[in-house]
């Protein structure tokens, strides 16, 4: 998956993927209305060269962590921002491997789960999910919907309702909102996405 995703950002320019955002007004819109302080640590899950973290070191927050599976992603990312490169914490990692070392008030994954085909990937992803946010913190993840693409850059993806989407995080997380939106492509296409937040349960 590494030799993959390297050679789609090695090839590929930030317009010519479906995912791209000239800015991400509704990630942005996700995280503010989380309303906690500029210091919350906040993680980008499959941020890839995302202009999240551009908009969000805007905004002010100062505690910014950008987790993706390919180098070169993280590479672009860091070229584009220059100097301000060095206020994010970046690791390049398998976020089914991903054995973090702090807790993160807010764990956003704009379209990396899924990816996770698998029962022992998406327990793992969930398992990690959950050592990762403290009681209280929010997650907030988007998938295809069950109405969307069934694959992506090649690769095979699982589709998710609202209620599917629940399901999967429901054992340690309560359920905040769901809805599903529209993702206008670079190319003029339309994906749906189902979207959902979640607030880590107490232990």
């Amino acid at each position: 998956m590494e030799q993959h995703w390297n050679q789609v950002y090695k090839t590929k320019q930030p317009t010519d993927v479906s995912w791209y955002e000239e800015y991400p007004h509704y990630s942005v819109s996700l995280i503010e209305g989380f309303n906690l302080a500029k210091t919350a640590r906040i993680i980008d899950v499959g941020g890839g060269d995302s202009r999240l973290v551009d908009t969000l070191l805007e905004l002010g927050y100062l505690n910014l962590t950008v987790l993706d599976i390919s180098e070169k992603a993280i590479k672009r990312a860091k070229a584009r921002l220059g100097s301000r490169a060095d206020q994010v914490q970046w690791i390049v990692s398998d976020v089914t491997r991903f054995a973090p070392v702090q807790s993160f008030d807010v764990w956003h994954d704009r379209a990396t789960f899924h990816f996770l085909t698998t029962e022992p990937q998406i327990d793992a992803y969930l398992s990690i999910a959950e050592q990762a946010i403290p009681a209280g913190g929010f997650l907030s993840v988007a998938t295809f919907s069950d109405q969307g693409p069934t694959k992506c850059s090649g690769l095979t993806v699982r589709q998710y309702s609202s209620d599917a989407l629940t399901d999967q995080f429901a054992y340690r997380f309560t359920r905040l909102h769901c809805e599903e939106i529209t993702h206008p492509t670079p190319f003029g296409t339309q994906q749906l996405f189902t979207t959902c937040q979640f607030q880590r349960k107490a232990a």
